[in-house]
């Protein structure tokens, strides 16, 4: 099942790079994609969102479920 995330503050690929890798950590994540050009990142699996959205956060940026 995939995810979709809004997440604000991304201006490189080392942010994007930050912000999958913290979504990576996070369990039920079998894969993640940050895009800083539209502010989103794509997760698969069977995670939680709360603690999606407090990975990204946690890294960093803003972040919310997108709807």
């Amino acid at each position: 099942m995939a995810q979709t995330l809004t997440v604000r503050g991304m201006s490189c690929g080392g942010c994007e790079s930050t912000v999958e890798d913290a979504l990576r950590g996070v369990d039920g994540v079998t894969g993640a994609s940050a895009d800083r050009e539209t502010d989103t990142a794509t997760v698969e699996g069977d995670a939680d969102p709360g603690a999606l959205v407090a990975a990204v956060e946690d890294a960093g940026y803003d972040a919310a479920v997108a709807n």
